[in-house]
């Protein structure tokens, strides 16, 4: 369990670190202040249990079953496009 946290935490901080340039340029470019909120769905619906703390961070109402529904539903996609 201790190895599976330590493995979010890592692909959360590879998120944000990729991203890191583009909110220096919206920055630079825009003269406004950026943050970059990781939100990940795995390809299942699967969540962390910090989700619904970073999503409340996003202005605007998002519904986190939704959320879910809209990855699953995206996985499905993909699969019938490669399977048939």
């Amino acid at each position: 369990m201790m190895m599976m946290m330590i493995m979010i935490m890592i692909i959360i901080i590879i998120i944000i670190l990729k991203y890191k340039d583009l909110t220096i340029e919206i920055q630079r470019m825009c003269n406004v202040k950026t943050r970059v909120i990781p939100v990940i769905i795995g390809a299942n619906g699967t969540i962390s249990k910090s989700f619904s703390k970073y999503v409340s961070d996003i202005p605007g109402n998002h519904d986190v079953k939704e959320l879910q529904k809209t990855a699953i539903l995206g996985t499905a996609h993909i699969l019938r496009k490669v399977l048939t």
